[in-house]
């Protein structure tokens, strides 16, 4: 997994004057906290930060935290706060300090690999569910993401956290979760409804001479005064 640093200040203000302040300085306000370590308000550079959460992208990492060029705590991203306006903004960051020889759990992200059976050749759509795994492990056997190969899926099937394995650490969600699936499409599902509904084939009635010639009389009258339009089309809307 990738391992960072990321220099960071005390500070003794708090609240949302004081945070208001630190951002028009330049800087975003953050708190360290985690085993042993009594939450630290501290503050880091948003250019630095911004930098930073580019180079994870979201991937789980291990960042060395140094406070006013101290020894590095070695934390995880807790939580990013961003501007609900302008999203590039964080306006908060918590960190949460880690030991080397103590498991924790995380959100390891999941990335799909291959192309799906059922999307392939049978007309699907894939539809991804799950899109973190929880993992307790050690910081150092973090891994960056989880694979999880769909090449073989097809329409109606599922893969579930029971099918996957992971090569260090131990997986905390049900088994019985489902990751990723492939699903009909709704076209798909509407044309079967239409072949159930019309598949039945229609009673035919005979008639007799006396009936036939009524009939021939009613279509003649029917040709004099034009045809009605249909109240139904028996087409069913598409959805």
């Amino acid at each position: 997994m990738q391992h960072v640093a990321l220099a960071a200040e005390s500070r003794t203000n708090t609240g949302k004057g004081a945070a208001r302040s630190l951002r028009r300085a330049g800087k975003v306000p953050g708190v360290i906290y985690g085993h042993a370590l009594e939450a630290r308000p501290v503050a880091v550079d948003h250019r630095a930060l911004g930098k930073l959460l580019e180079i994870i992208g979201g991937e789980a990492a291990l960042i060395d935290v140094s406070i006013d060029g101290g020894a590095p705590i070695m934390s995880l991203v807790r939580e990013v706060q961003r501007n609900p306006v302008r999203r590039t903004d964080v306006i908060h960051l918590d960190l949460y300090a880690v030991v080397a020889d103590e498991p924790i759990e995380v959100e390891i992200p999941v990335h799909i690999i291959g192309t799906a059976e059922g999307v392939r050749n049978q007309g699907g759509v894939l539809d991804h569910h799950l899109h973190r795994i929880t993992l307790k492990v050690l910081p150092a056997d973090i891994p960056d993401h989880i694979e999880v190969d769909v090449t073989n899926l097809t329409v109606g099937k599922a893969i579930h956290i029971s099918d996957i394995t992971v090569a260090k650490g131990e997986i905390m969600n049900d088994g019985d979760v489902s990751i990723v699936s492939v699903v009909v499409t709704r076209a798909e599902v509407s044309a079967e409804t239409v072949v159930v509904a019309d598949g039945t084939e229609p009673e035919v009635i005979k008639k007799g001479k006396g009936e036939e010639g009524a009939e021939g009389a009613e279509g003649a009258d029917a040709a004099k005064g034009g045809a009605k339009p249909a109240g139904k089309d028996g087409k069913p809307s598409a959805k």
